[in-house]
């Protein structure tokens, strides 16, 4: 279909622009081949004895994260358990930045290889910026746009707004479905990265996933 070869030349584009940008850029049709990617092609060139992420429902749908819980010798720092304090969970998210490999996801990724995020209280995008050895970042195709005011557009008012009901927020953004701006003390739009490229070269590595995933 004419649809499929769009979505292809659109992702093999991406990834090239990323390549530029010395990020490593991979290509998987589907979550569980991103999953496969990650065991197959990233953790056999790196060494790593700890593991952590970020919150990223395009992360979850490849279901990374229960291959390591089930590698003993690999240290998991579990960032989104249930049943801890908050304080306890601020403290782990904390270590996570220093977890040799870190994974997430993105709000917004640029045709011309660029990573643009927004975040709450900044673990995510601190881990993407500096701190782990290694990230692995999930992008499901939705993510793509043309350009940064594209890529602000989208996370302000299609992903925030998603992401502010998802952990029951009290934001305007909850009842309106998009960015009023607002002053709540639940606002998730505090703190903005834009990458232009990875540093050092490959320290990033990214998963196309030619899928709708995430928000």
């Amino acid at each position: 279909m004419q649809i499929n070869k769009y979505r292809e030349r659109r992702l093999s584009d991406c990834k090239n622009s990323l390549e530029k940008n010395n990020f490593n850029a991979f290509i998987a049709e589907t979550p569980s081949e991103a999953k496969r990617i990650v065991i197959d092609k990233i953790l056999p060139l790196i060494d790593i004895k700890s593991v952590s992420w970020g919150d990223s429902l395009t992360l979850y749908s490849t279901e990374i994260l229960e291959y390591f819980r089930s590698k003993a010798e690999i240290k998991l720092i579990e960032t989104f358990a249930e049943n801890i304090s908050r304080e306890k969970s601020m403290e782990r998210r904390r270590k996570a930045i220093l977890a040799d490999l870190f994974f997430t996801g993105t709000n917004a990724l640029v045709d011309s290889g660029m990573l643009v995020n927004l975040d709450m209280i900044g673990n995510r995008v601190g881990g993407i910026t500096f701190g782990p050895k290694y990230v692995v970042i999930m992008v499901g195709r939705n993510k793509i746009v043309q350009n940064l005011d594209e890529a602000m557009k989208r996370i302000k008012n299609i992903a925030a707004p998603q992401n502010a009901i998802r952990h029951s927020k009290k934001t305007p953004c909850v009842k309106t479905s998009y960015c009023m701006d607002c002053k709540s003390p639940d606002r998730i739009c505090n703190i903005w990265t834009i990458h232009e490229k990875s540093y050092p070269k490959g320290r990033i590595k990214v998963i196309l996933i030619n899928r709708d995933l995430g928000l």
